[in-house]
């Protein structure tokens, strides 16, 4: 777990987390303590600083936005984590859920498609100390066969169907979140990987950029 020095008692922060999160029934609170560790402000366009905290996705360039801190909380209590497992973050965006992911696992392997946004993700991680995270330029969609199995993946782009390579590179047991649908609904769904196959049960709405595959 990363400790970014001097950012655990930001009132902005502590208010998003009171406000945003465990009111609106984030419980986990392993979760919650990581939310509050993270500088959001980092993981913005600096022109976005000031409304960092807002509950709403913001735009971060190359048509992409980081998630409101609602949905990044709420995928990372539907993967469970502990503390030990081995997470691949799927579409890093600003850096931010890797962040968060960071805090909670014992190592995060991230992949971006676009390597404008994995160079300033990768300045972002460094900054708010968060260096122990592994970020890869590629396409997601095809998982990081060379860092798998994986305890756990989250996905940050929205798709009709599962990736077949990130369910081949996810541990018997481990957890996938993903958001199901496209750009007319979607879904957060959890899957978990079972002897008999996976086995997907459906969160919350959302909406989400849709995955790129190819």
């Amino acid at each position: 777990m990363t400790h970014v020095a001097g950012t655990e008692h930001d009132p902005r922060r502590a208010g998003m987390v009171e406000r945003q999160l465990r009111r609106r029934g984030i419980s986990d609170e392993r979760v919650l303590a990581a939310m509050a560790r993270v500088p959001r402000e980092a993981f913005v366009p600096p022109e976005l600083a000031g409304v960092a905290y807002d509950d709403a996705a913001l735009p971060i360039g190359e048509a992409q936005t980081i998630s409101q801190p609602f949905i990044v909380a709420t995928m990372c209590e539907l993967l469970e984590l502990e503390g030990s497992e081995h997470v691949l973050d799927v579409g890093t965006g600003s850096g931010y859920a890797a962040a968060v992911l960071d805090e909670l696992a014992g190592s995060v392997v991230s992949i971006e498609r676009i390597p404008a946004l994995a160079a300033r993700a990768r300045r972002a991680l460094e900054l708010t100390g968060h260096r122990r995270v592994e970020l890869r330029v590629g396409d997601g969609s095809l998982g990081v066969a060379d860092r798998a199995p994986f305890d756990a993946i989250a996905v940050a782009a929205a798709t009709d169907r599962v990736p077949p390579a990130l369910l081949e590179q996810l541990i018997l047991g481990g957890r996938m979140v993903l958001p199901r649908g496209g750009r007319r609904g979607q879904r957060l769904v959890r899957i978990v990987q079972t002897a008999g196959g996976p086995v997907e049960t459906a969160s919350l709405a959302c909406r989400f950029v849709p995955l790129v595959e190819g």
